[in-house]
């Protein structure tokens, strides 16, 4: 009879090892997540330190000017008076949204110079010049060679004042960015977002583009170096940029999986105490 007592005793002392060893098994599953790609170039052989790998990088070209740019234009001459004339009297303000992280930074009014839908500008005294088409360099050669009709020497400057990419998903920064320069590659775009959390899908980059009434896509793997091979390396005028989130951001915030694993959690712990207790 003793025998028997302590045999079941024994069991019960045994279901109640393997009820909580599955306990901590499905805490520790719950818990646990897969390993990430989160190196960048991890292609990249560990020998560049005494030998430098080369990769032919995809050669940039300068943005054209399309309908609904806003241009920053700057024409100096001899004369103060006609500066102010020639480079402010018919230029707009406009409202620019800097990039921000949610800190509620107000649009900043930027003053230029609108191109209509046939890729048209107006400057007093120059007149209408067509510019759609053209990169920020031919434009300021063409209107270069039409002011220096009316004045002699002009210096003439021409940049994108509304030059901008949006960065959206697994960013520290989401937001769309006014970009001082014309030559913006998808990492510098990532930087500027403060680089992709710990649950961005660093394998699959997503980059969209407008281009003639039609939307292309493109992915970057950043893991793999040849991401600068790319022909989208370099963004253009609007360009979006998309970080997917991983599997684990997805399982933390999948409210039915959590509620769930609560409820079966409760539920060992219910059985573990019954079990202790007999």
């Amino acid at each position: 009879m003793k025998s028997n007592i302590v045999w079941g005793e024994t069991l019960k002392t045994g279901y109640s090892c393997s009820g909580l060893f599955c306990f901590i098994v499905i805490l520790f599953l719950s818990s646990c997540t897969t390993n990430k790609n989160i190196t960048y170039f991890k292609d990249v052989p560990d020998s560049v330190y005494s030998v430098t790998h080369n990769i032919a990088q995809v050669p940039f070209t300068d943005p054209l000017i399309q309908p609904g740019d806003l241009l920053q234009i700057s024409i100096l001459t001899l004369d103060p008076e006609a500066n102010n004339i020639l480079t402010s009297s018919n230029s707009s303000n406009f409202s620019v949204q800097p990039g921000s992280s949610g800190s509620g930074n107000a649009p900043s009014a930027v003053a230029g110079f609108l191109v209509d839908k046939a890729g048209y500008i107006e400057i007093p005294i120059a007149g209408r010049i067509q510019l759609g088409g053209l990169t920020t360099s031919e434009a300021r050669d063409s209107i270069h060679q039409i002011v220096s009709n009316f004045y002699k020497d002009p210096v003439v400057n021409v940049r994108f004042a509304n030059f901008s990419i949006t960065v959206l998903g697994e960013v520290a920064r989401p937001a769309t960015y006014v970009v001082p320069n014309e030559k913006i590659s998808v990492l510098d775009a990532i930087g500027m977002a403060g680089d992709l959390t710990i649950f961005g899908k660093r394998e699959n980059v997503l980059v969209i583009r407008d281009s003639a009434g039609q939307k292309k896509f493109t992915r970057f793997n950043l893991n793999s170096s040849e991401t600068f091979t790319s022909p989208y390396f370099y963004l253009k005028q609007g360009d979006m940029v998309y970080v997917e989130p991983n599997k684990s951001k997805v399982a933390s915030t999948d409210a039915i999986r959590t509620r769930n694993i609560t409820i079966l959690a409760s539920g060992i712990t219910v059985i573990l105490a019954l079990i202790s207790r007999f």
